[in-house]
């Protein structure tokens, strides 16, 4: 029986899980009582899940309100409403990049988040869905992401447009937003280099690619963090030095199965108002799937 998108969400996110289930389960065992020392301990458990301050604080006051509101009996009452007060922090995308139809996405990050594969997983998604789908290799500085991408181009059976090593990135990009006029494409996938974002040459080297696509693509220019979540809080740094240079449309989380940190989605999301519009929780191509807040919290918390 194959595994439902559900379950492997849920097992990929069993590390976080169960570090927030422990502080809640601290919190459960202490008795009924909602009272100060409750909601100080619930605000530092979903800290340490690494939500981030400012979620917690937000998550904790949600909860506080409705605690009040419904006259809610005990503290299992209100951890039975956590889920909800979790997925109201994340602000889903009012049009998801990559599913708009025709796109040019721009996929941007640091060294060794998952992007190339990210970006060969989206494609072959898109493809089989319809998309008439074109990959770009603007990683010229290192080859073996021109091969990752090779090999995932003809997993996918899609064009991809490649120079040699060293070659200027926003050459290749004009290069395939040609082909991708010549050809019809109706989606254009662009892999970037890695680069650190305390790099100033490097973010404006990105910003030049950027400014290059804006002025060749026929199609709408969309930018997408992938974001590695075993970085944790470093993540959120990452995310707005990024956010700031490019102004994101949207986040690609992966490797969630490999951490304990996976609440870095909920302070991403909350506090650079940005949606995350995949998730990846393994190697597989169904591994990676549109993101729904109430499912990721569902799944975060316990209650799938």
């Amino acid at each position: 029986m194959a595994t439902s998108w559900l379950d492997r969400l849920s097992g990929g996110l069993g590390r976080t899980r169960d570090k927030l289930g422990e502080g809640i389960n601290v919190l459960l065992r202490r008795g009924p009582d909602v009272d100060d020392a409750f909601w100080d301990d619930l605000e530092e458990t979903l800290i340490v899940a690494d939500m981030g301050p400012g979620a917690a604080a937000d998550i904790v006051g949600d909860l506080r309100d409705v605690a009040r509101r419904e006259a809610l009996p005990d503290a299992a009452a209100v951890i039975d409403r956590l889920v909800g007060a979790i997925a109201g922090r994340m602000p889903a995308a009012e049009n998801d990049p990559l599913a708009e139809d025709p796109v040019t996405v721009l996929f941007v990050g640091v060294n060794g988040t998952g992007k190339t594969t990210s970006v060969g997983k989206i494609a072959a998604a898109a493809s089989r869905s319809g998309r008439k789908v074109l990959l770009a290799s603007a990683d010229t500085f290192r080859a073996a992401a021109i091969e990752q991408l090779r090999v995932w181009a003809q997993r996918a059976e899609v064009p991809l447009v490649e120079r040699e090593r060293g070659s200027d990135p926003a050459s290749v990009v004009y290069d395939a937003l040609t082909e991708a006029r010549r050809v019809g494409s109706d989606m254009v996938l662009v892999d970037t280099a890695g680069r650190l974002h305390t790099s100033k040459d490097l973010m404006e080297e990105l910003r030049k690619v950027q400014r290059v696509a804006v002025a060749q693509s026929v199609h709408p220019v969309r930018s997408v963090l992938v974001i590695d979540a075993t970085t944790g809080q470093n993540g959120l740094v990452q995310a707005r030095q990024f956010h700031d240079a490019l102004g994101l449309d949207g986040i690609v989380l992966t490797k969630l199965d490999g951490t304990a940190k996976g609440g870095i989605a909920v302070a991403i999301s909350r506090d650079l108002g940005l949606p995350i519009l995949r998730l990846g929780v393994g190697e597989a191509i169904e591994d990676m799937q549109p993101f729904d807040a109430t499912e990721f919290a569902r799944a975060l918390v316990g209650r799938v």
